[in-house]
């Protein structure tokens, strides 16, 4: 068993913090040990665990000291079995209460665990109080690493939340992204807001997009509260109304909701970018295409093709799209990262990876969509919506559009084919079909005739493409 993280100087509320972030990532078959002498806050912990899983459903969470066992359940049909096994006879009788089942199906959490014998790879949670301060607590976490490592980043975020007067809110997880980062949205009454959770030192640049938008009133989620050693921001909450999910409740909605896109990046260009952002320039455009001729064409069944796709992008990006003045890239700039406030300025979300680039970037970006369809008449629109406002050569900008489609699009491919292969998410592989059709459409420009000889040979992501690289 190997200690993973310490929590000093916790009193009840912090206690009962860590317990409701504990709350929001333990799974069924995940079994806690619960240690500490009589009146170190063991029950406390569970109390403050069980009702946070419970939510609004939440009852009374009574000691178990007398009948051994208490079982609840959470609105996600898991059951959360809490135990006290102080005056068990003998380990036997685990059995006959039921428990050596529930810690393969249930969410469980032990206290006085030594006198039940061995558990089957517990979270070891230990409660130590502290000499001459019988208020506070030693909390310590402890178990194997290749299984409870991920729990090191709670007390972190536990003491975030409790400094920053949110650690009485319900902790609940919101679906996470291709990203290593996750997310959980906090309720507490009427007020809510959001936790990022990054690895540590690594918030700094989305600290900064957020104060350089912030500034110009683009409407980036404030920053509340922030501990960016490890990672960690709160949020304001701009709510669920993603514009993706907008768009399919409402589709007859897509035609205002894609102008205000285009009306957002025409503002957002009005600016010059920050010295601190990356250029997105050709060399650049072109190192990270590298990842597609890396990956897509050998997991695809054509090894040794697409060599020559980097340097004829970085040629052609020369001729079509150098001589323009770079403007702000969001790069993630797309209906899953944009938030539809009715007549409020949409919200921007996952931006910390912005870049000095290409007008049209963000526009293909918005527009030929990995995850949706968007309208060919919208599009269209769109590109004129933007060519308008602008005063943008029109010939010219189309044709960088059609280079950077293609450009983003031969990228995703090997970014999806990664994230399948070494990362174990091979879902991303669904939206395969739809990438390549855009850089297909990209690829008819007449200025872009060099890429598409480039790409000469590679197959398309049929279904059994896909199923070979799903295969690994």
């Amino acid at each position: 068993m190997t200690l993973i993280a310490t929590l000093e100087h916790a009193d009840a509320d912090l206690t009962a913090c860590l317990a409701r972030v504990m709350a929001a990532v333990l799974k069924p078959g995940d079994v806690v040990a619960l240690e500490g002498a009589v009146g170190a806050g063991k029950t406390h912990f569970a109390r403050a665990f069980i009702r946070a899983r419970q939510g609004d459903l939440a009852e009374d969470v009574p000691s178990p000291t007398f009948t051994l066992v208490q079982t609840y359940d959470d609105p996600m049909g898991t059951e959360i079995w809490h135990a006290d096994l102080y005056r068990l006879t003998h380990p036997d009788e685990l059995a006959e209460l039921g428990l050596d089942e529930a810690m393969r199906e249930a969410v469980v959490l032990i206290e006085w665990p030594d006198h039940g014998g061995p558990l089957p790879d517990p979270l070891t949670l230990g409660l130590e109080p502290i000499p001459d301060f019988p208020d506070l607590r030693q909390i310590t976490l402890a178990g194997s690493e290749p299984r409870w490592g991920g729990m090191a980043r709670l007390p972190a975020i536990a003491r975030l939340l409790h400094r920053a007067g949110w650690g009485e809110a319900r902790v609940i997880p919101l679906a996470g992204d291709a990203s290593a980062r996750r997310y959980f949205r906090l309720v507490d009454g009427v007020r809510s807001a959001v936790l990022m959770d990054a690895a540590p030192g690594t918030t700094g640049e989305y600290v900064a997009m957020t104060q350089w938008l912030r500034t110009r009133d683009f409407h980036a989620p404030e920053i509340l509260a922030a501990d960016q050693v490890e990672g960690l921001l709160l949020l304001e909450d701009l709510g669920d109304d993603l514009v993706a999910r907008v768009l399919a409740a409402e589709p007859q909605l897509a035609p205002r909701i894609y102008d205000r896109m285009t009306d957002l990046l025409v503002d957002l260009h009005r600016h010059a970018p920050p010295d601190f952002v990356l250029r997105l320039d050709g060399p650049e455009l072109a190192r990270q295409v590298g990842l597609f001729a890396e990956l897509y064409p050998a997991a695809a069944g054509a090894p040794g093709k697409g060599l020559d796709v980097a340097r004829t992008i970085e040629a052609l990006h020369a001729e079509l799209a150098a001589d323009v003045t770079p403007v702000l890239g969001l790069r993630d700039f797309h209906a899953e990262n944009l938030i539809w406030r009715d007549e409020a300025p949409l919200g921007v979300l996952d931006f910390q990876d912005a870049v000095a680039v290409h007008p049209a970037y963000d526009l293909v970006s918005g527009l030929q969509d990995a995850r949706r369809d968007v309208d060919p008449a919208i599009e269209e629109a769109q590109i004129a919506r933007y060519i308008a406002a602008t005063g943008v050569d029109a010939d010219r900008f189309r044709a960088a559009y059609a280079l950077l489609g293609a450009q983003r699009g031969l990228r995703i491919m090997g970014i999806f084919t990664r994230l399948a292969q070494r990362d174990g998410k091979p879902r991303y592989l669904a939206f395969m079909p739809r990438v390549w059709a855009a850089i297909r459409r990209d690829l008819a420009h007449p200025a872009l005739a060099p890429l598409a000889a480039a790409l000469d040979g590679i197959p398309e992501p049929s279904p059994d493409v896909i199923e070979r690289i799903a295969r690994g």
